[in-house]
């Protein structure tokens, strides 16, 4: 089987699948971001089509007030007795939830807080008679922690009371290396096998597996662990992690995780953040083999156009601490994007941005936009209210702005006045530049006056990166209002991989 990697580009991470009957659902991590939780489907592992997502409206998680890398963390999807399950952590808020659906597309339940299991990366598996049992890494969200009682944690649930009915126990701590998160328990044949991650979701990252006969234990380390990892190698994908065991349609298995593609000379700064990818596996000795992820992208590039048409956005744009419809509509103006500002920007923590997962290393981003008489908005870069590239329009100025933390710089144009073509492009970084060179990419920000695009800016990309950042998603880029009422004619996105 041609596997294509990235499987899913962009901000993914922590990917889980499912497979009932020769139907394929894979879900991500969300984060502050929301609709939260995507859900995609695939008959042949290959092709895949988001069909919708856990969280789609109020109430489901507490996002509003939740720091950055706060929210829908690694959730684990899962099918049984003839309902779906996503298992998730609303970090630092919630806690751990549950969500059940008999349709996988939706609509979900609103989500049932489990008591006495606290920590993160909840998965879910029942035994032959019934019983569920869910098992998390003992990580504290406020703390930062490991829970006292140590590594892998386990407890029977009741899933309609929401209650742990036991004390946690520690079924295993992995092979010592740090952080033993994303715990994934299977029947296979006579044996229950345990699969974690360890040594964090940075260049240390990898995949442990651990066996026993019973789903509670005791486990057996695998002498062959980790099973997968990418430290210490030159391969493109680094961070390989935090995976899941799939049967694949020709009977054979695979294993869908997370992963980095960093860039520069050094390898050092990952502008996508963490993707989703694939990798096949074999059994030996009735253990997993998993072989190393290998970068094969899909031809041909991205290409995605909305001239806002429908009175519903499209299932691809996603906000920050809350849902498109607070500051978004295709209704108030048919045929063009509405964003009114509540007075928040792209610093604050809810600011009117509406953005789309970059996929492609190279890509533009465009939009047909109108500030009105009292308006500004435009184009943006983000990973978070600390780290973003901007460039907006008032009606007769355009101002380009970089924030990289606590640093802030500008740059500003006049124009003839009304709606403007803004732009913004990610390039490779030039080879021939010393400093270009050390960069995941170079970014422009650019207004079309007069016909003519005139660049106000070229930025060094590895300030949106993960390793700058600091943060778990990846790059959003769409668009915003930073005061009062924009509109947008159109907005277009192409993308291609480096050559």
């Amino acid at each position: 089987m041609n596997l294509p990697n990235p499987l899913m580009p962009g901000f993914n991470p922590d990917p889980s699948i499912v497979k009932v009957g020769g139907d394929y659902y894979l879900a991500t991590s969300t984060f502050e971001y929301l609709p939260g939780i995507p859900v995609y489907h695939s008959t042949d592992l290959v092709n895949w089509t988001r069909i919708g997502h856990v969280v789609d409206r109020e109430g489901q998680l507490d996002s509003r007030d939740v720091p950055t890398l706060g929210g829908a963390w690694a959730p684990t999807i899962r099918f049984h007795d003839g309902l779906f399950y996503v298992a998730v952590t609303d970090a630092m808020a919630r806690g751990t939830l549950v969500f059940t659906a008999k349709d996988p597309a939706g609509p979900w339940s609103d989500g049932l807080a489990i008591e006495g299991a606290i920590g993160i990366d909840q998965d879910l598996a029942w035994d032959d008679d019934g019983t569920a049992y869910m098992t998390y890494s003992g990580l504290d969200t406020v703390t930062g922690n490991i829970n006292e009682h140590g590594g892998i944690l386990q407890v029977r649930v009741d899933l309609e009371a929401g209650k742990a009915l036991e004390e946690p126990r520690s079924v295993w701590s992995g092979t010592g290396l740090m952080f033993p998160e994303a715990p994934h328990l299977y029947k296979r044949g006579d044996y229950w096998y345990l699969m974690i991650a360890e040594g964090g979701t940075e260049r240390g990252h990898s995949v442990s597996i651990a066996r026993g006969t019973s789903p509670a234990g005791p486990f057996e380390s695998n002498p062959a662990n980790p099973i997968l990892s990418a430290r210490s190698t030159d391969r493109p994908i680094q961070n390989t992690g935090h995976g899941d065991l799939v049967e694949t349609p020709d009977g054979g298995w695979a294993m869908v995780l997370l992963g980095m593609r960093p860039k520069g000379m050094t390898r050092a700064f990952s502008a996508l953040g963490r993707e989703t990818f694939i990798t096949p596996v074999t059994w030996e000795d009735g253990w997993p083999v998993a072989e190393p992820v290998i970068l094969n992208p899909r031809e041909g590039g991205t290409a995605f156009r909305d001239d806002f048409a429908d009175a519903e956005l499209d299932g691809g744009w996603i906000a920050v601490r809350r849902f498109p419809g607070a500051f978004a509509s295709t209704e108030k103006v048919p045929g063009r994007l509405t964003l009114t500002s509540d007075g928040t920007g792209l610093d604050d923590a809810r600011p009117a941005f509406l953005g789309r997962r970059q996929q492609s290393q190279v890509e533009t981003i465009a939009a047909l936009v109108d500030a009105g008489e009292n308006g500004s908005g435009g184009l943006a870069v983000r990973y978070d209210e600390a780290h973003h590239y901007s460039i907006e329009t008032d009606g007769t100025t355009v101002t380009a702005r970089a924030r990289i933390s606590s640093i802030e710089q500008a740059w500003t144009h006049t124009t003839p006045g009304g709606p403007v073509e803004l732009r913004i492009e990610t390039r490779e970084p030039n080879p021939d530049n010393a400093i270009g060179s050390l960069s995941s990419d170079t970014i422009a920000l650019q207004a079309v006056i007069s016909g003519e695009p005139v660049t106000l800016a070229e930025l060094d990309g590895r300030y949106l990166s993960a390793e700058t950042a600091a943060s778990f998603t990846g790059r959003v880029a769409g668009v915003f209002a930073g005061n009062g009422t924009v509109t947008f004619d159109w907005f277009r996105s192409e993308g291609r991989e480096p050559r």
